[in-house]
């Protein structure tokens, strides 16, 4: 049994739980905890006795986004720095990396988002086969409106051209209600009643038989990917690259505002002209 210190992980009925645990750091996915969440996808997938994985997250967050401040060289390393690291995008390419995890695990995976869910969050969130959101949840990637490209380029393959283009050129940030009637997730619930509703949903899901899970999953993703779906996110990498690097004349910029006016001056300076139109929750 493995030991974690990021995530909690149980089984139960049937239904495997991946917490993300890290709720006084928003749930932010550091390296150690990204880590811990594929190694228990991978358990979960071994184990007779898990029909369905479910990851939700402790505390009044799912997750904030990448934890840069808690940033880290995985265990083992990435490939050779001294030829790769300068062009070849070696976090977003292992943040993808991570994710396809759960495209490729033989048995669905359902998250449930609560509070905020917020750039790499919505990474996560929407490499999940399934997604459930309290009606007030704060969903949204504004890192691109001041900061870079998605790391895992999964905008186009979620909702329709329109809605896709309005939220990665704007990085606009829409409620759980909004985000379930725009096809991004499966339903939304009021606040009070996400847990007990998703509790119903996946207790239904594991009733079915797990290897007509599996292929009904199977038979989903392959339709998926022979429209171009793995190859559209390791596309997304080498622009991620680009939106970081230096050849883009204002890279970097939301970097020096921080270190000037500190954090919050930065927010204020990416987000300030969408302060009347993102959603704010309760």
């Amino acid at each position: 049994m493995e030991e974690y210190t990021k995530i909690q992980y149980r089984v139960e009925n049937k239904i495997a739980r991946i917490t993300l645990n890290v709720p006084e750091n928003r749930n932010a996915l550091g390296t150690v905890l990204r880590a811990e969440i594929v190694t228990a996808l991978k358990a979960a997938e071994r184990d007779n006795d898990v029909s369905v994985v479910l990851i939700d997250g402790a505390g009044p967050v799912f997750c904030a986004g990448y934890d840069l401040k808690g940033y880290s060289v995985p265990e083992g390393g990435y490939i050779s720095e001294q030829h790769f690291d300068t062009w070849s995008d070696q976090y977003a390419r292992n943040c993808v990396k991570d994710w396809l995890t759960i495209w490729d695990l033989m048995k669905p995976v359902v998250a449930k988002v609560q509070g905020a869910c917020l750039a790499g969050g919505t990474e996560l969130m929407s490499l999940c086969d399934i997604v459930f959101a309290a009606d007030n949840a704060k969903i949204g990637y504004p890192a691109t409106r001041g900061m870079s490209s998605p790391d895992t380029s999964f905008f186009p393959w979620k909702m329709g051209m329109a809605r896709a283009k309005y939220l990665q050129l704007t990085g606009g940030v829409i409620s759980g209600k909004q985000a379930a009637e725009w096809g991004w997730i499966v339903k939304s619930f009021p606040a009070d009643q996400l847990d007990a509703e998703v509790e119903k949903e996946v207790a239904a899901l594991a009733s079915v038989p797990v290897d007509l899970l599996a292929v009904n999953k199977g038979a989903l993703n392959e339709n998926y990917e022979m429209m171009g779906f793995k190859n559209g996110l390791q596309m997304g990498v080498h622009w991620h690259m680009v939106s970081m690097a230096r050849v883009r004349p204002t890279a970097g910029t939301f970097q020096k505002v921080a270190a000037e006016k500190g954090l919050k001056g930065a927010l204020e300076w990416r987000d300030g002209a969408f302060k009347d139109i993102d959603y704010k929750g309760d």
